[in-house]
């Protein structure tokens, strides 16, 4: 799945903050608008390499990170961050100082007191794959990246690619993208580890010993014609506990599974590439594209060959939504 999770593009900043101080953090949307606007969708993270910060968002209740704290809204939604969030908050786009374009931009507000710094990312993904995994996901994590050896070492990799965009190096920017990408996907681990046992939804299915080899049958071989029995057996369950474990777990029956993620792939195809839709539903495990096509309209609300003309190329800096499951 996380494979499918493809990073498009991202902005840091270089962001130092001296208490008192309280700044509005935009949405998504709005860094869309003005720094990446080809992404269909952005993740905003907070690395805080020193000091502490409190995060607030509307309806949640305020949070606290410190040193070592990897803060992600995957959501990409509009929030505060500060020393004091009962201080009026301070608009943060007129505080970023944008430099030469190797380097990434710098934050530098507050009132003199106690240091706070922070790598601040936006991450773009133009996958419309991405929506499983958001949709799965708290509309606030804070992660401790530093109470791990590859936390740290993403940590200290990240703050010295930072300072080699400031040299400025070739290559920085792009190895700091990818450092940021893999510690996203870190902290998607740490949360999934961190779970109740309890738990339920997609997440908690990936963790599961049966319904997460299932899982990761179903996505490394779409095409297959999996049935909940062959399933079952790989998993080392009967056909009856195997569903029960998964619809419980995932909210659906293994096969309704494999059918929007089947045409969620498909869907990523038809806007990515110019391939026939034979082909495509042959790759997402079709035998005609007649049901394919039937399939895809029922799940997604239009036949692909529509679907394909009102989605915009890559690049064109609009969006097409698809359904989230």
């Amino acid at each position: 799945m996380l494979r499918a999770v493809r990073l498009t593009g991202a902005v840091f900043l270089d962001a130092e903050f001296t208490a008192p101080w309280c700044i509005g953090e935009p949405s998504g949307v709005e860094v869309c608008v003005t720094h990446m606007p080809d992404a269909q969708h952005v993740v905003i993270y907070h690395l805080v390499t020193e000091g502490t910060c409190d995060i607030a968002m509307a309806g949640e209740t305020p949070r606290s990170a410190r040193a070592g704290d990897l803060i992600i809204i995957p959501g990409g939604e509009a929030h505060a961050l500060g020393s004091d969030l009962s201080r009026p908050r301070v608009d943060g786009a007129p505080l970023v100082v944008q430099r030469s374009p190797d380097e990434a931009p710098q934050v530098r507000h507050g009132g003199g007191g106690a240091l706070t710094r922070m790598v601040c990312g936006y991450l773009a993904c133009e996958s419309a794959l991405f929506d499983t995994v958001l949709a799965a996901l708290p509309r606030l994590l804070i992660i401790p990246m530093r109470d791990t050896p590859g936390g740290q070492w993403l940590m200290s990799s990240i703050q010295f690619s930072l300072a080699e965009c400031a040299a400025p190096k070739a290559g920085a920017g792009t190895v700091l993208a990818k450092l940021s990408e893999l510690m996203f996907v870190e902290a998607i681990r740490r949360h999934i580890e961190s779970l109740p046992p309890e738990q339920q939804g997609w997440l908690a299915g990936l963790r599961d010993r049966f319904v997460g080899k299932a899982l990761a049958l179903m996505h490394s071989r779409p095409a297959h014609a999996w049935t909940v029995d062959e399933l079952a057996s790989h998993v080392g369950l009967s056909r009856s506990a195997l569903a029960d474990r998964f619809g419980a777990l995932i909210g659906c029956p293994p096969m309704q599974y494999l059918t929007r993620w089947r045409l969620q792939l498909a869907a990523d195809l038809l806007r990515t590439s110019r391939r026939p839709l034979a082909a495509i539903a042959a790759e997402v495990g079709y035998d005609s594209e007649a049901a394919f096509s039937r399939a895809f309209k029922r799940e997604l609300g239009s036949a692909p060959a529509v679907w394909r003309r009102a989605s915009p190329a890559p690049g064109s800096g609009q969006t097409h939504a698809v359904r989230r499951f």
